[in-house]
């Protein structure tokens, strides 16, 4: 794995990009006063509400609050992952993108070059091989496969025989190294080597960058066995990876649902067919990794399996992953299909409207859970539904807290005829059992409940110069009130870095616990922050009005629950406000 990314890189790197050339570059910007506005491109809408402000390099949706600086845009509307937009970003402006352990990263990438290289040059082969191939071709006609289809997904044929990639790919000691780390031939005991992919239709599997990483073999006639994936290698991690992902992000601007299907052949007739948002989970139970890919792409997750007990138990691991993952505004369903059908023979069956109509009435994640549970327990009886309670309870408590966690212990209330608050009690209870005993430790400044607070930091976040000019008092780093805290640690952020725009500022906090808040405090609309010919003084105001209503509150927590003053805190409270 390669080293960190210098935070002192990410920094100029958000520095010298400009938000407006960037946003405009993709979704058209029309100037408004001191900002730019269009209309969302995260939400539909008529009118305009979303704006770019150049002089804070940070984006605002009025409609649906979608904020943040040039990486978060990037991340969001590319799809892209943190590393992936920066590597973007910098490729912009031709920076390399350095890592604190160069050595290692660079060898890294150098050990992986030539993985990527062979494994682009044998999906070359392959669909070279399969225009040549009227067998292959033939079986994909048959499947109602088109050539636009095939060339989307580069689809190949691997041709019948033992060394076909060694015979055009393994010519050097290089390459057969690489043939070999990528799992395309395998080496018998003794020394000889041979394909591992012969007769079969190729599938090629690409990562989110487009770089294909891996392939998955279908046998053209009966045998065993019927798929064949590449091995797990140093850049092919199937349990990370989903087939046809990058596939869909290329067709689809903006992607509503996507659909989990087990096949290769499933997300191609899929494709075929117009549905562009099935993608497969490579031969493997979904995996938390791979839902949570899916969930960064979109809200909304629809998990299609065959009607039989084998669809029903790798969908039922589907959902105890999901519950792991699963937060406010994010949806889950389960499409079941006939038995002995899958996405591939439905679609071509009964057309893309029929079966989109079926995604639709798709079963919600509440209703797959307790029906599925309520098959397995009498609820008739106070046994069974102490059974029921129990098992639910156990997947319950593996999700975060959230609305729809509540939700579901309402149902499981109803259901069962105990309390919501008996069951959450029970869930607490057995969340702690579970965790590891771990020391309380107070974290002060992690809300911001004080107006004058919020308007300090909002202030601060917006105009970082007034760091310079206005420094927040050493005090505020273990002050009593709630935000001074985080205003202390701006400082000191902007004081390593005196030139830090607002964007960079806010990069800082990025997946940190105050990321939240200060990303709301960054569009904060107030008078004070409209301020624009004295928000100097307007500044050093609350922060001088702060320093004394964090003593006078200090002293009344002491005051009132009984706490001794010492020596220097009663001269400290004799003095005058401000002296």
């Amino acid at each position: 794995m390669a080293g960190l990314i210098p935070q002192n890189f990410i920094d100029d790197l958000i520095g010298r990009s400009d938000i407006v050339e960037v946003i405009n570059a993709r979704v058209p910007l029309k100037r408004k006063g001191k900002e730019f506005t269009a209309c969302c491109p995260f939400h539909n809408e008529k009118t305009p509400s979303f704006t770019v402000s150049e002089n804070k390099q940070f984006y605002y949706c009025f409609g649906c609050h979608a904020k943040g600086n040039v990486i978060g845009f990037l991340m969001d509307y590319e799809h892209l992952s943190y590393v992936d937009a920066i590597e973007t970003l910098a490729a912009d402006q031709h920076l390399d993108v350095p890592h604190e352990d160069n050595a290692f990263a660079n060898k890294d990438k150098e050990d992986k070059q030539p993985l990527y290289d062979i494994l682009k040059q044998a999906a070359e082969l392959f669909q070279k091989q399969l225009k040549t191939s009227e067998r292959a071709i033939s079986y994909l006609k048959q499947r109602g496969l088109s050539g636009e289809i095939a060339k989307q997904f580069k689809i190949g044929y691997a041709p019948d025989g033992w060394d076909f990639l060694i015979s055009h790919l393994g010519k050097s000691k290089e390459n057969l190294t690489a043939l070999t780390k990528t799992g395309l031939i395998v080496n018998k005991d003794n020394n000889k080597t041979y394909d591992r992919f012969r007769d079969r239709i190729i599938f090629p599997i690409t990562d989110q960058r487009g770089r294909i990483i891996g392939f998955g073999g279908r046998i053209l006639d009966q045998g065993e066995p019927k798929y064949l994936n590449s091995p797990e290698n140093a850049v092919f991690h199937k349990g990370y990876e989903l087939y046809g992902l990058y596939e869909a992000k290329q067709a689809l601007r903006k992607i509503d649902r996507i659909m989990v299907v087990e096949g290769y052949m499933d997300v191609v007739a899929l494709a075929q067919h117009g549905i562009n948002y099935a993608v497969a989970s490579l031969g493997t139970a979904t995996t938390t990794e791979q839902i949570q890919k899916v969930f960064r792409t979109t809200h909304e997750i629809i998990f299609c399996y065959d009607g039989d007990n084998a669809g029903k138990k790798a969908a039922w691991r589907a959902l105890e992953n999901t519950l792991t993952v699963i937060r406010d505004g994010m949806v889950a369903k389960f499409l079941f299909l006939p038995e002995k059908e899958d996405p591939d023979t439905m679609v071509r069956k009964e057309g893309k409207q029929a079966f989109e109509q079926r995604i639709k009435d798709a079963s919600t994640l509440s209703d797959f859970l307790f029906d599925n549970l309520k098959s397995e327990c009498d609820i008739s009886t106070s046994e069974g539904k102490a059974q029921l309670a129990s098992k639910a309870n156990t997947l319950i408590q593996k999700m975060h807290n959230s609305i729809f966690k509540d939700l579901l212990i309402e149902e499981l209330s109803s259901l069962v005829g105990l309390s919501q608050q008996h069951l959450e009690s029970k869930i607490s209870s057995e969340i702690k059992k579970q965790a590891p005993v771990q020391k309380a430790t107070a974290i002060r400044g992690q809300q911001v409940s004080n107006h004058k607070t919020r308007i300090a930091i909002a202030l601060l976040v917006q105009n970082p110069s007034l760091a310079a000019k206005y420094k927040v008092p050493e005090k505020f780093k273990n002050a009593f009130t709630k935000g001074l805290p985080l205003l202390h640690l701006l400082q000191e952020i902007i004081e390593s870095n005196p030139d830090m725009s607002s964007a960079a500022l806010l990069e800082r906090f990025r997946d940190n616990e105050h990321e939240k808040v200060l990303n709301k405090l960054a569009v904060l609309q107030t008078p004070e922050t409209e301020t624009t010919d004295n928000v100097d003084e307007v500044y050093s105001n609350i922060i001088k009005r702060l320093l004394i209503e964090d003593r006078d509150d200090y002293f009344s927590h002491k005051i009132n629950n009984n706490e001794p003053l010492t020596a220097e805190e009663q001269e400290e409270f004799l003095k005058v406000p401000g002296t």
